[in-house]
């Protein structure tokens, strides 16, 4: 993976990916720039056993091949995520905080993930992120329906899915890259009929869409 490659899949998310803003994130598409922080962050064993995709150990080559291969699609979309501000910097740049999208696999409808820096969670990010994604999935899409899925073991990944209004389909098992083994995850699903009568999420479930020529 060289440098020109990871610039060229870097510009090609971005000008197909909106910027969307949140009452405290910024959520863009990822940029030959945010290599080094991703992987600082991504580089976690706590992180990556609880996605599907992460390897672990993850260094400067892996965030390259990531940014690189951004998936492209109508049905796909990843954002990197940033807090404006942690309260003790107010005038001070976004920080990185981490990543979520949605790609079409092998399901009907296309999966979300999302995954954050193990200094940003319990902080209710995920659940903001999420929903502004969704918001964008259905809204500016017309997607008609996400799935999702977290490890039976991640009971706070289950409450940011549910509270974003995924109804639970079932049980499975799903590949971690990470471990190299197939793990127990349970599956949700949101349609978009449910995702309209649930329009009352509050400030940080409506994001506001800026010109992706916008620099942070």
């Amino acid at each position: 993976m060289t440098i020109v490659e990871a610039t060229l899949g870097s510009a090609l998310a971005e000008s197909s990916t909106p910027v969307l803003e949140t009452e405290r994130l910024v959520l863009r598409a990822p940029r030959i720039e945010d290599m080094a922080w991703i992987a600082e962050l991504a580089d976690n064993r706590k992180v990556a056993e609880m996605t599907a995709n992460i390897p672990h150990p993850y260094g400067m080559a892996d965030a390259a091949s990531f940014v690189a291969n951004l998936p492209s699609g109508r049905d796909c979309a990843t954002f990197a995520i940033f807090l404006k501000n942690d309260g003790t910097n107010p005038i001070g740049p976004p920080i990185p905080v981490g990543m979520c999208g949605f790609v079409r696999r092998d399901e009907a409808a296309p999966e979300i993930g999302y995954w954050l820096g193990e200094p940003y969670w319990d902080k209710g990010i995920a659940t903001e992120a999420v929903r502004a994604l969704i918001d964008y999935a259905f809204g500016e899409l017309g997607l008609e329906a996400l799935v999702a899925a977290a490890r039976v073991v991640n009971p706070a990944s289950r409450r940011v899915v549910e509270k974003c209004g995924f109804q639970w389909t079932g049980a499975g098992l799903t590949r971690v890259r990470a471990l190299s083994a197939s793990v127990p995850v349970d599956r949700f699903r949101l349609e978009r009929r449910l995702w309209a009568s649930l329009r009352a999420w509050g400030a940080s479930a409506h994001p506001v869409r800026h010109d992706t020529g916008r620099r942070h």
